[in-house]
């Protein structure tokens, strides 16, 4: 089966009534966690993006509190996957600044957790293009917070 582009889709989801459009959200909610996740935020966290940020940053919190330390092997598995859960909550959100928020929080969260990033290329690399991706998101933003951001981001580049 091929997938419809978004437009075609965009086209028969107009045409179908209110009862309709709720059953295949429902439909689409069961089938993928993501799915849920994404329903969930448009649902009940979308409106309010300051408590979003701020709960997204508790779990990134905690997650770097059980980073297992012993090896940089294990420490450098437990920090892509804290970086993969931000950036997909980031897509939900779509915000410049919800992604700028998140990743100073991911880099100032892993110079905290003391661990030598720097010894190994992969992580260095990583920090790296974390700081490129704030940037680039910054860029975009209003000329207020752009300065706001850009001394955070200057910070952690030193």
């Amino acid at each position: 089966m091929k997938a419809s582009t978004v437009n075609e889709l965009k086209q028969e989801l107009v045409n179908m009534t209110e009862p309709q459009l709720v059953e295949l959200c429902l439909r689409l909610a069961r089938f993928k966690k993501e799915n849920k996740e994404l329903l969930t935020y448009l649902l009940f966290e979308a409106h309010d993006e300051t408590s979003y940020i701020q709960s997204v940053k508790k779990e990134m919190d905690e997650q770097f509190a059980n980073i297992n330390q012993s090896s940089l092997y294990l420490a450098k598995k437990s920090i892509r996957k804290i970086l993969r859960i931000g950036n997909k909550y980031i897509r939900y959100s779509g915000s410049k600044t919800v992604e700028a928020e998140l990743l100073i929080h991911f880099c100032v969260a892993l110079n905290e957790s003391k661990i030598p990033y720097h010894k190994s290329t992969a992580l260095a690399n990583l920090y790296n293009a974390q700081l490129k991706k704030i940037g680039s998101s910054v860029e975009s933003m209003h000329e207020d917070l752009q300065y706001d951001y850009l001394k955070e981001l200057k910070k952690l580049s030193a």
